[in-house]
């Protein structure tokens, strides 16, 4: 009888050992590229989102990708945001704090419906009238009041300065005279001048000093009363916290 061929009890196998270094040369690639990645990105948490995202496609252990970001595990993020606040409640005590002072003046000079402070969600804004300190249609500080603008100007030196922006706003009672075509015109002016005034301290730093104009197209009040447009034609100085120019 012929003898039966037995078959193989197992089946030969392909050679895989190439996935080895082919595996390794994705990981080194994926390496490279966060390693790029994170030089040309600050924002730590999208960065430590795709590395998790990269981390979660290999099966197994710890890899390249176990701390990816920047910021130590055991640092919260939540840290920072209580240093913002607190960062946040300095800065409103700071202009508090120079409220209180201007406040006081106007008080002891009774300058009440004349000048205001505000704190507002920009800053602390101090309002005066625009016939405290100008003639009508004139864009120069009135002589006599200079010395109200240079008191002024003390009230607001800070121990850490900030940013102060002067504007100035006019009723909608059209003007044209050989100095000013417009409302326009005459708002730059007045409040560029006003700011030449406080600048005349020198303790106050000019680089953190910005002037506009607005014109009558800024109203508090209805144009169509005088006392309204008495309200309306106005200088302000905004003082701005600090961290709303980080935010900017």
């Amino acid at each position: 009888m012929k003898k039966k061929h037995r078959h193989n009890d197992h089946e030969e196998h392909v050679d895989e050992s190439w996935l080895i270094p082919y595996a390794d040369l994705l990981t080194l690639l994926l390496a490279l590229f966060i390693v790029l990645f994170s030089m040309s990105s600050v924002d730590a948490i999208k960065f430590k989102q795709m590395a998790n995202a990269l981390n979660s496609s290999f099966e197994g252990g710890t890899g390249i990708f176990e701390y990816p970001s920047a910021i130590p595990p055991e640092q919260p993020l939540s840290l920072n945001k209580e240093e913002e606040k607190e960062s946040a409640n300095a800065e409103k005590k700071s202009l508090e704090e120079i409220q209180k002072k201007v406040n006081e003046y106007i008080t002891s000079r009774q300058l009440t419906g004349k000048l205001k402070t505000s704190l507002t969600d920009e800053g602390l804004l101090i309002t005066i009238l625009d016939n405290v300190l100008f003639d009508s249609g004139v864009a120069e500080v009135r002589p006599a009041d200079r010395q109200l603008a240079k008191e002024i100007s003390q009230l607001i030196v800070m121990e850490t300065p900030k940013n102060v922006i002067i504007s100035g706003h006019t009723d909608n009672i059209p003007i044209r005279n050989q100095h000013f075509e417009s409302n326009w015109d005459l708002s730059v002016m007045r409040a560029v001048n006003f700011m030449k005034t406080l600048l005349e301290n020198q303790k106050l730093d000019p680089a953190l000093f910005s002037a506009k104009g607005y014109g009558e197209y800024k109203p508090i009040a209805n144009n169509s009363t005088e006392q309204g447009r008495l309200k309306n034609r106005r200088v302000e100085i905004l003082i701005v916290p600090n961290e709303k120019m980080t935010e900017q």
